[in-house]
């Protein structure tokens, strides 16, 4: 009996990161319990130089503080966390295109570690062989370059980084499995190597470019030193950030999808459950970016009195303790519970590749505007304090500042 209810366990797991904690509860003595998960931490530092951005990646951690990996625990541990079919039930998304589509993945450093972790993750997750690209051409492939475009030399790594990067590259191929990912890995977190391997990226054909990092309390003033982020039909999705209400940059750029953070939760019976603003999540209103005609024709602008863009456009899950399951063996390897809006902006870059709709839009972030029944409207939860404007910290009924019109709920909004 022991023994039918182990498999039963690691099948369970199979089908998308379901709790091993959960999963074992009725075959006592398996496996030993894992300690409860109570918080997060970041993984990268608060830059301390101007145009320099920090990942936004946060770690689940336990009682003690402690990031908690799987491997700690048993050999054999499955992963904690949600997996493809959580994010394919909250969101209502197929688990394929159709159609050839290149989501890129921008990041800072390298994750010397990311092609075998990627096999591992499918492998545990039963996602299929996903091979590196040999050609221009190929599709369902995974590809590492650096911000030139090319596969050597690749930057120095570094291990904050190196979760973040397995993180997106995991969850973007669990959302678009049929896509091609294309890892690009800039020389540093300044702004220069960043936007060179965006600009890089849309000029290799993306169609989608997420990017899970910013400078928190920028503004991007000016606006136009920052053009690599405005390609036109190209879906730019850009984290929020996770210190609350608080502008960052490159999100706050009118010219990019800012992703907010939602709690996500689920039923008993393991379907969609609820969703609320999820407190660290960035949010907040430019002064120097100028709001699209979309966002201030809505009957909640005048109530938010923003005086320029305001963000965000879209959410996701992005809670660490409602996080995805990431595979990393860089550094401590094992399985983490990782949250942050570095979930929430690959997220939607995935359902910006299965929707393959960008080329109707000459600013792919309008047709969240115009296809708003398409989204959940999330109404509970708040990112704040906002103690001066608190109306902006909230989410209600209808378009808000942490979740913008919501979370997908399907790809009809896309």
């Amino acid at each position: 009996m022991v023994r039918r209810l182990t498999v039963m366990v690691g099948l369970l797991a199979l089908l998308g990161g379901i709790s091993a904690q959960a999963a074992t509860a009725a075959a006592p003595g398996t496996r030993p319990a894992k300690p409860r998960l109570t918080g997060s931490k970041a993984v990268c530092s608060v830059p301390t130089t101007p145009d320099t951005a920090m990942c936004f990646a946060r770690v689940a951690t336990t009682r003690a503080g402690k990031p908690f990996v799987s491997s700690d625990v048993s050999p054999d541990a499955t992963p904690d966390g949600y997996g493809p079919l959580q994010f394919e039930t909250a969101y209502n998304l197929p688990a394929t295109a159709g159609v050839p589509q290149t989501i890129a993945i921008v990041d800072a450093y390298a994750q010397p570690n990311i092609t075998g972790d990627l096999e591992t993750y499918d492998n545990v997750m039963g996602l299929p062989l996903f091979p590196t690209c040999t050609s221009d051409a190929q599709t369902s492939c995974f590809l590492v370059l650096n911000e030139d475009g090319a596969s050597a030399p690749l930057p120095v790594a570094k291990a904050g980084w190196g979760l973040e990067i397995s993180m997106d590259v995991e969850v973007a191929h669990a959302i678009c499995q049929d896509c091609r990912i294309e890892l690009y890995e800039a020389d540093s977190a300044s702004f220069g190597s960043l936007e060179h391997a965006v600009n890089t990226a849309a000029a290799g054909g993306a169609q989608v470019i997420s990017n899970s990092y910013g400078e928190p309390g920028d503004d991007c003033t000016p606006a136009s030193t920052h053009n690599a982020y405005d390609h036109p039909h190209v879906a730019i999705t850009v984290a929020a950030g996770d210190l609350g209400y608080e502008r960052a940059c490159p999100a706050v750029l009118s010219s990019v999808i800012s992703v907010g953070g939602t709690t996500l939760r689920f039923t008993p019976s393991h379907t969609y459950g609820s969703e609320s603003a999820w407190y660290d999540g960035g949010g907040g209103c430019s002064t120097t970016n100028e709001a699209r005609p979309w966002q201030t024709s809505l009957g909640a602008w005048k109530k938010l009195a923003c005086g320029g863009r305001g963000m965000n456009d879209v959410a996701a899950d992005a809670d660490p303790l409602t996080g995805a399951a990431v595979y990393d063996s860089f550094k401590k390897g094992g399985w983490n519970v990782v949250g942050g809006t570095s979930l929430s902006a690959p997220l939607i870059a995935g359902a910006y590749a299965l929707a393959h709709n960008t080329s109707e839009w000459a600013f792919p972030g309008h047709s969240v505007y115009e296809n708003r029944s398409g989204f959940r409207d999330v109404t509970t939860g708040s990112d704040g304090p906002c103690r001066e404007h608190p109306v902006r910290c909230r989410a209600a009924v209808g378009y808000d500042l942490p979740t913008g019109v919501g979370t997908p709920n399907g790809l009809s909004g896309l």
